[in-house]
């Protein structure tokens, strides 16, 4: 086998190692053989909830599982084509393997890091909230311009998304969104997303066509069932109802029933306007609040070994996690991670996986290092 064709077998089979160690392969082969058998049990769904829980954690395994058994196919598949190449002296082969193998080595990369996804709610779905900063017209439509892109990429995934909450900006663009995003590891994925994110480019609302920086908060967090108890006293909350306003819009219904919910101790602010029915949009709003008080305390416990930013910064210089310079020239760039791009039309079209597994993979090197320590 030629230099380059064996040095992407290595590099994928290093992938597949620290897979299996991650995903502790007997294990979880083992559980997934036990839950397999609980889901047979006719009474698993007198119990909804824990029936769902367990049904997310066998589709978890199954996944996981099944893309490795998937991995060590294709690999074998590949070498087998370039060995008959070869032994054949068929270019067109050989030259077909190798692109497999390059194309492998990508998907066992992001596989293993997404083993790393360990997290105790980073299998589950998320809300992100989308808040523009200073700057009325201009940074409401860089907050709508982000809210299509991750839309996109959640596409991209085989997510959904439903939109429980915008306001949308006087002239153009949003104020304000909050998207709930159902998948497979939603959370774990776009949590590393939350931050400021700049924008700077040539204003298409300027008549003198001069530069403009940009800003707009993102903030991610998981939808939890009720197997995890969060205490709220509703003494601590002022409940606000009131009438969605602006314009009109795609995606949310303009009605008397919207809910604003505000917990004092924490200033935490949520809303939701979705729903025709009050009642439903106040039951979404508790749901939202309970989830925004979870991650607060999984900030807390991982304060010392990541740095994040903290959720109360202002919407400006300083406190960006991500800049996306349209102007004078092209370029993506993560602060974080120094990963960049000068792609940017793709990455506002939600090519965002770059990004979120560097900086996924440096969280992790952070708690990993902060355990040694």
């Amino acid at each position: 086998m030629r230099a380059e064709a064996q040095t992407l077998v290595d590099q994928i089979q290093q992938s597949m190692a620290l897979l299996r160690r991650h995903l502790d392969w007997d294990n979880a082969v083992r559980r997934l053989e036990e839950l397999n058998a609980l889901v047979e049990d006719p009474t698993l769904w007198d119990k909804p909830d824990a029936a769902q829980k367990l049904m997310r954690e066998r589709t978890r395994l199954e996944e996981a599982i099944s893309g490795f058994r998937d991995l060590e196919a294709k690999l074998e598949d590949a070498r087998t084509l370039i060995e008959l190449g070869e032994a054949e002296g068929d270019e067109d082969s050989i030259g077909e393997g190798e692109e497999a193998l390059r194309s492998l080595r990508d998907e066992a990369a992001r596989r293993e890091l997404e083993s790393l996804l360990s997290g105790e709610a980073d299998g589950n779905d998320c809300y992100l909230e989308i808040n523009a900063g200073a700057g009325g017209t201009e940074a409401q439509d860089w907050a709508r311009i982000m809210q299509r892109m991750y839309a996109r990429w959640a596409d991209s995934q085989g997510y959904t998304v439903d939109y429980v909450e915008e306001s949308e900006g006087e002239e153009a663009g949003i104020k304000s969104c909050t998207m709930q995003v159902k998948g497979t590891n939603a959370y774990g994925w776009l949590k590393t997303e939350s931050g400021v994110h700049r924008l700077v480019r040539i204003s298409p609302f300027d008549s003198s066509a001069r530069r403009h920086t940009s800003f707009a908060s993102v903030w991610v967090y998981p939808v939890i069932d009720d197997s995890i108890e969060i205490e709220i006293q509703e003494k601590d909350c002022r409940i606000d109802t009131y009438r969605a306003s602006g314009a009109g819009g795609q995606h949310v219904n303009r009605t008397d029933s919207a809910v604003r919910i505000t917990h004092m101790p924490s200033g935490i602010v949520v809303q939701c306007q979705s729903e025709r029915s009050q009642h439903q949009n106040r039951h979404h709003a508790w749901n939202m609040l309970r989830a925004r008080l979870y991650e607060a305390e999984l900030q807390r416990r991982e304060a010392e070994a990541q740095a994040l930013a903290d959720s109360k910064t202002d919407i400006g210089w300083g406190h960006q996690i991500r800049s996306y310079v349209l102007q004078p020239y092209q370029m993506i760039k993560d602060l974080r991670t120094g990963v960049e791009t000068s792609d940017t039309q793709g990455v506002l079209d939600g090519d965002l996986d770059r990004f979120m597994a560097a900086a996924l993979a440096a969280r992790v090197e952070a708690k990993t290092d902060a355990t040694a320590g």
